[in-house]
């Protein structure tokens, strides 16, 4: 079987190609990818988990989303449930929110974000997720804001956006 096909988007957010995940990683073309924030069904807490050490973007820094490359011929919908089954073990329908661009030294990427509600259990797929637990989502801006905290880029980027626009609509 040959290597993962990622979906290529140009840098306007348009399908136009597909490549290798090494591809994709050593010359930094655009790509889509999924973030999923999980909630608990009150909406007060989310979770968060530390990547593990084996991970080939930001390996061992913490993230309050599951998710990943959209690959060749998928849609972001069900990349983000599929991300969302494999990584924590959670099957349930993500609600899309907002899609943004990350673009970070050679990591570029049209990111579709969602979130889910969950009271179930969550089983970390052990090759991605090394730990993981709840958080009042109130302790969220504190973990972002923190320069020292080891969180990843994309994660603190998603994740103000998606606090500034829970606390308009509150």
């Amino acid at each position: 079987m040959g290597e993962e096909q990622v979906a290529l988007y140009d840098a306007a957010g348009r399908v136009v190609g597909r490549a290798s995940r090494r591809e994709v990683r050593e010359r930094g073309l655009w790509h889509a990818a999924t973030a999923v924030l999980l909630l608990s069904g009150d909406e007060q807490r989310i979770y968060l988990h530390r990547r593990t050490d084996t991970k080939d973007v930001y390996p061992g820094l913490h993230d309050c989303t599951a998710g990943g490359v959209v690959v060749a011929g998928e849609d972001p919908f069900d990349a983000a449930r599929r991300e969302l089954a494999e990584e924590l073990g959670v099957r349930t329908e993500p609600e899309f929110l907002f899609h943004e661009v990350f673009e970070q030294n050679t990591v570029r990427y049209h990111g579709f974000v969602f979130q889910a509600r969950w009271d179930g259990p969550v089983v970390h797929q052990p090759e991605e997720v090394a730990e993981g637990w709840w958080m009042p989502i109130t302790e969220l801006p504190e973990r972002i804001d923190d320069p020292l905290w080891p969180f990843v880029p994309d994660g603190r980027q998603f994740a103000r956006r998606w606090l500034q626009e829970r606390a308009a609509r509150s």
